[in-house]
């Protein structure tokens, strides 16, 4: 008899596969029976664990987006008086996300829009919590950093730790640590140049 914890097993991979297969194909382009083959099981199988592919999407973006918010909440509470470390602690979070979640990347650029009204405002407001706490962090860093300024660096890192899809190249990055440390330093350094300083603390090795 299958467990609970068999069935959880179960419903990651078909996300995992599901979100491999919606980045590559686009969501229209992939049918219940490619992901159930994915994973091993029948298309009307599928449903025993989702109600369809539209589920699968919003569990997939709403999922990711509240992970990331749990894990910066998280940074924040061990990084206590810390303003530097917390910085680096939370770069470093989001390099992680940037390199083991691609799809996931993808999949919120095109398909965000498929989601329904709810779906798609629950991940809107958890990606601003997300946002303020790096804001927060920001300006805890450097005191004297106007608000305006701190959002739009926080945009701006976003936008550069997410551009790992596009590093698809098999010479581009030979080991995802060469990936890692880059990208930590590219972001410490944007943040550092809009603070007018070093950013300092723990470095991005892993």
């Amino acid at each position: 008899m299958a467990t609970r914890t068999d069935a959880s097993t179960r419903r990651e991979q078909i996300l995992k596969e599901a979100a491999r297969l919606f980045a590559e194909r686009g969501f229209h382009g992939v049918g219940v029976d490619e992901i159930g083959a994915a994973v091993g099981i029948s298309g009307p199988g599928l449903y025993r664990h989702f109600a369809g592919k539209d589920a699968m999407l919003a569990e997939l973006l709403v999922g990711i987006s509240g992970q990331l918010l749990t894990g910066a909440r998280r940074r924040v509470e061990e990084s206590a008086g810390d303003p530097a470390g917390l910085l680096d602690s939370l770069i470093e979070g989001h390099v992680d996300f940037a390199l083991d979640d691609r799809p996931l990347i993808v999949l919120h650029d095109r398909e965000l829009d498929r989601l329904r009204d709810s779906d798609r405002k629950l991940v809107r407001q958890l990606q601003r919590q997300y946002l303020e706490l790096w804001v927060d962090a920001l300006r805890a860093r450097y005191a004297d950093l106007p608000e305006p300024e701190a959002r739009a660096a926080v945009h701006a890192v976003f936008g550069l730790l997410n551009s790992t899809p596009h590093l698809s190249r098999p010479d581009a990055l030979p080991t995802r640590a060469e990936a890692a440390e880059l990208l930590h330093r590219l972001a410490r350094g944007a943040f550092s140049a809009v603070g007018g300083g070093s950013v300092g603390g723990g470095g991005a090795g892993r």
